[in-house]
């Protein structure tokens, strides 16, 4: 049987609005996320309006209730309720939100009491009622696996004093556990859950607003203008828009299924094989959740962690992120060259300048928010102002864009549902970092795992990319760095690893799950598209974006590639590692420029010698220079110079 035919179906946007989510079930999500979004603007302009300034933790707590009813409307309890909102899941959000609403208006007396010790009896059953909500929230907005790793660890402080070596912790009674979790602060109201409510919900509506205004469309649009018509320019394409939009939107397998439907066919029509299409789409989409100005919840709550200005993070990212595009580019491109692949007919590529004169203001939001977050350092205000401009631009030109009434409200509910997914994934996790902080074991099990490695810096990083694999299989990435960020990332830095780096480590081994078999979810989606088989893209896309892996081993052991240190040594590592790219992106594609194919016999000694260079030490960087030089002069001797 062909792989053609073993294809699956196209699967559906994890982002796309919930089938759920009409009639009565949308005007409620529409009211609910409204509440819940000007909620959140009030707080973070500090408008007071009405006179309404609710504390930190009041305000924690409405979000729960507003968008965690809203998840209760929006994702099925079982796969049988897809299209219907049945009364029982009324109910549920009901209660959501009136405990959201009940704990906010006792969230001073909390605080002032110290309820996370002594709450009484009454109040701690209400409270469980709440977890068990949480729980069946991440159940229905997550994997199965994330679901069972809060609920073992959420239960885990009554056990603590039972568990063996370095999770051993302090002991809790249940009722006890139940009022740390919901009345303490480093819970399911901890850091993740303040990050999100305090700064990522505007993102998130940003994003959002991005994509119904028409964003996806015009990035796609301007990269097949600049590069379409250039040797394999629909894979250059893709590359360019997916890394454009994945920035700004930060979910690879939603960026697949946006920009792939247009790119991948592009590719196969243009010569490109599907597997290879689907890889590249999918190596391209999952970059951008790792691509500044936006790169993804998790980099938020790295900032957080790090206690350092989210810009910084940015900045931290820029070099790696280029450095793995740019081998995404070359490596499109020495495909096109050996195989005399060529682009798209100049007729079915979209003029240039008015393509801009279309969506000028699309470059302009993304120029802004980065100018608002690296200048003026407001990263809680800033999305919403670019969502500001978006959607006043939107109005003006509505007769060419459609924007009207029923297009905002649906932007809302969108909004809402992309808000209602993550709070519901992040108040779960909360429980996880809650039971590890108050037991003790976060900070012994860092201390245990460097004893462990007994200072072995190879051996830490082994543990480290391993254990990110494994949960990137069954959680978000940003539950996984969450995790990780708090058991793993210490102990890096306890290692005298550079602790922007050690969190970036985390970070990116968390994403390379998406493109790396057998989950692959990223390249499973693009597989679809372009009807491969999901194995076999899913290889080829570990093959495409191998870089993905490298980096941040690269970056921890020199960080000097994310902006780390003296200038002289900057340039010497950036100059380092291009011709590196260079020199792996010609051994994997078979194809060197301006001397033509080449055979096994070189591209092993060339991969090689782009592999030693990798390495942060002078000596191996010579040797591979040499190397690589040595087998690309042999093989132009051996085969003459050929034009690229």
């Amino acid at each position: 049987m062909s792989s053609t035919a073993a294809a699956p179906p196209i699967p559906e946007d994890p982002e796309a609005r919930s089938t759920r989510l009409s009639g009565p079930a949308f005007w409620a999500a529409f009211v609910l996320a409204s509440c819940g979004l000007m909620l959140t603007v009030n707080q973070v302009f500090n408008l007071g309006l009405g006179g309404f300034r609710p504390i930190s933790t009041a305000y924690y707590y409405l979000i729960i209730g507003f968008f965690g009813a809203f998840a209760f409307l929006a994702f099925p309890a079982v796969k049988a309720h897809k299209a219907r909102v049945p009364w029982f899941d009324w109910i549920l959000a009901a209660a959501t939100l009136g405990l959201g609403i009940w704990l906010a208006t006792e969230a001073l007396r909390i605080q002032l009491a110290g309820w996370n010790a002594t709450a009484p009896d009454w109040a701690a059953w209400l409270a469980l009622a709440l977890l068990v909500l949480i729980l069946d929230g991440v159940r229905r907005t997550g994997e199965i696996v994330l679901f069972f790793a809060c609920l073992i660890f959420g239960v885990f402080p009554i056990v603590a004093d039972s568990a063996p070596g370095f999770l051993w912790g302090v002991q809790f009674s249940p009722l006890d556990t139940v009022r740390e979790h919901v009345f303490g602060t480093e819970s399911i109201i901890g850091i993740p859950m303040q990050v999100v409510s305090d700064t990522l919900i505007g993102f998130l509506v940003f994003g959002v607003v991005l994509s119904a205004t028409g964003g996806a469309a015009f990035f796609m649009d301007f990269a097949l203008a600049l590069m379409g018509t250039s040797r394999g320019g629909p894979a250059k394409v893709a590359v360019v828009s997916s890394a454009t939009f994945g920035m700004l939107s930060g979910s690879p397998t939603s960026n697949v299924l946006t920009t792939g439907t247009l790119t991948i066919p592009t590719m196969k029509r243009c010569g490109y094989a599907p597997h290879y299409a689907g890889a590249v789409e999918a190596c391209a989409s999952t970059g951008g959740a790792l691509m500044p100005p936006v790169m993804g919840a998790a980099a938020f709550i790295m900032a957080n962690f790090l206690n350092v200005p989210y810009a910084e993070v940015m900045v931290a990212a820029v070099l790696p992120s280029l450095l793995y595009y740019g081998a995404l580019f070359l490596q499109t491109d020495l495909y096109a060259v050996r195989n005399g692949l060529r682009g798209v007919p100049r007729s079915e590529v979209p003029p240039l300048l008015p393509t801009l004169a279309s969506g000028w203001y699309y470059i302009a939001s993304i120029v802004g928010l980065t100018v608002l977050l690296l200048a003026f350092r407001i990263e809680a205000e800033a999305p919403f102002w670019v969502c500001l401009f978006l959607l006043v631009v939107a109005v003006l030109r509505a007769r060419s864009t459609g924007f009207d009434l029923r297009r905002f409200c649906g932007l809302v509910v969108d909004s809402g549902q992309a808000v209602a997914q993550l709070v519901a994934l992040i108040a779960g996790i909360g429980l996880i970092i809650g039971s590890l902080s108050i037991t003790g074991v976060a900070n012994s099990f860092s201390r245990e795992l460097v004893q462990y490695a007994a200072g072995n810096v190879a051996l830490l990083l082994f543990f480290g990319a391993v254990t990110s694999f494994i949960l990137g299989m069954g959680m978000t990435a940003s539950a996984c760095y969450i995790f990780l960020a708090i058991v793993l990332a210490p102990a890096l830095v306890q290692a005298g690893l550079d602790p922007m780096a050690s969190h970036l480590y985390v970070l990116y081994w968390g994403i390379v799950s998406f493109i790396t078999p057998p989950v692959a979810l990223a390249a499973i989606a693009a597989a679809s598209i372009a009807k491969s088989s999901p194995m076999v893209t899913g290889l080829m896309a570990l093959r495409i974006g191998i870089l993905l892996m490298l980096l941040p081993v690269l970056f921890v052991l020199q960080p000097a590639l994310i902006l780390r240190g003296d200038l002289v040594t900057i340039l010497q590592s950036v100059l380092t590692a291009s011709v590196a790219v260079v020199l792996i992106a010609s051994a994997f594609e078979g194809y060197v420029y301006k001397v033509g194919a080449t055979p096994l016999w070189a591209r092993l000694p060339i991969g090689a010698g782009g592999l030693l260079m990798l390495i942060p030490e002078a000596t191996t960087d010579i040797i591979g220079l040499a190397i690589g030089a040595a087998s690309i002069a042999a093989l132009a001797v051996t085969r003459g110079r050929a034009a690229a």
